[in-house]
């Protein structure tokens, strides 16, 4: 317990660090949201300058430590700022809106790729030799793909030439966005080829990992001692060797559900998928600063309580971590 106080704490403070750079970079590179803004608008008057800084908190208003002290109270109250290139959207709104998209896709693709990897490789490793075993490095290749690679590979052959998937988007033109069946129908059969796409890519580091353990650990004393026993294969399968072979594939389990936040950036690319990361993309090719600077900070959250969440998840599942933290 007293080890996870610690890592509490240090994350804590880990979390203040990255809302301070998060307050900072805006502020030490030239220009400003502002007069970015204000020059797409020509017509406005240059006494409107101000206004914009003032509304974006930015500017001659007030001191550092008075706009330091504002920003983290609007922090603390989910107010991100303006976006300036979808002006007068605030910024969480705008995350509000593509962030389910990519939690949805990218978090679904990860926890089948994270399933199926770990079983796929716990059959490995205790197959060690067989014709799946062999098979393994033939599909270990896929680990080393890139998903903007795979896309376009997908893309040309499965939507352009076959045309069994459409080629990009989210949903079908025309619909509006909600809870009823059409829509759902429509994103899940867009949401097909990029999830194949990450489940292919990803899939093979878990096999890899988890096999690799697997081998280590079924050559334990308590495995051993397990078999000579006369228990099941299947009990010494996955109550002995997989129960205590998985720790090092939930630890980076956790740590992959965190930068699930980010997106897969080029892939949403790729298939112009409505998520954070063809936002984030957006944002960068239009000098939007604020949300930039919002998205930044959400995945930085995001992975700090993705270690966290490791942390605990190790420390519950190993005893010999509860042990070592107690001392």
């Amino acid at each position: 317990m007293r080890f996870l106080v610690r890592r509490l704490v240090f994350y804590v403070v880990a979390a203040w660090v990255a809302l301070t750079v998060n307050f900072a970079i805006p502020r030490l590179m030239p220009g400003n949201p502002a007069e970015v803004l204000f020059q797409k608008f020509p017509s406005l008057q240059p006494g409107a300058l101000k206004a914009i800084e003032a509304e974006f908190g930015i500017g001659h208003t007030g001191s550092l430590w008075h706009q330091y002290g504002q920003y983290l109270t609007d922090v603390l109250h989910g107010n991100l700022g303006l976006s300036v290139d979808q002006y007068p959207a605030t910024v969480a709104s705008i995350i509000g809106q593509t962030l389910p998209w990519t939690l949805v896709l990218v978090g679904t693709a990860t926890v089948i790729s994270f399933v199926a990897g770990t079983l796929l490789g716990v059959l490995a490793a205790w197959r060690r030799g067989g014709w799946f075993d062999r098979l393994l490095p033939g599909l270990s290749f896929l680990q080393g793909v890139p998903y903007f690679f795979l896309a376009l590979v997908v893309v040309d052959l499965f939507a352009i030439h076959l045309h069994w998937f459409p080629i990009q988007q989210g949903y079908n033109q025309g619909l509006v966005p909600g809870w009823h069946w059409s829509f759902i129908q429509s994103a899940v059969y867009h949401s097909l080829l990029p999830a194949i796409t990450i489940v292919l890519t990803s899939m093979a580091g878990w096999m890899l990992q988890m096999r690799n353990v697997m081998i280590t650990t079924i050559g334990e004393d308590y495995v051993l001692a397990a078999q000579a026993k006369g228990l099941s294969s299947r009990r010494v399968v996955m109550t002995y060797a997989a129960r205590n072979a998985i720790l090092p594939n939930l630890s980076g389990f956790a740590l992959a559900l965190g930068f699930v936040i980010s997106g897969a950036l080029l892939m949403e690319i790729v298939f112009s998928y409505p998520g954070i990361g063809l936002t984030l993309y957006n944002a960068v090719t239009s000098d939007d600063y604020p949300l930039m600077q919002g998205i930044f900070l959400i995945i930085a959250l995001a992975v700090l309580l993705a270690n966290l969440v490791a942390d605990a998840i190790y420390v519950l599942a190993d005893p010999r971590a509860r042990s070592g933290g107690a001392g």
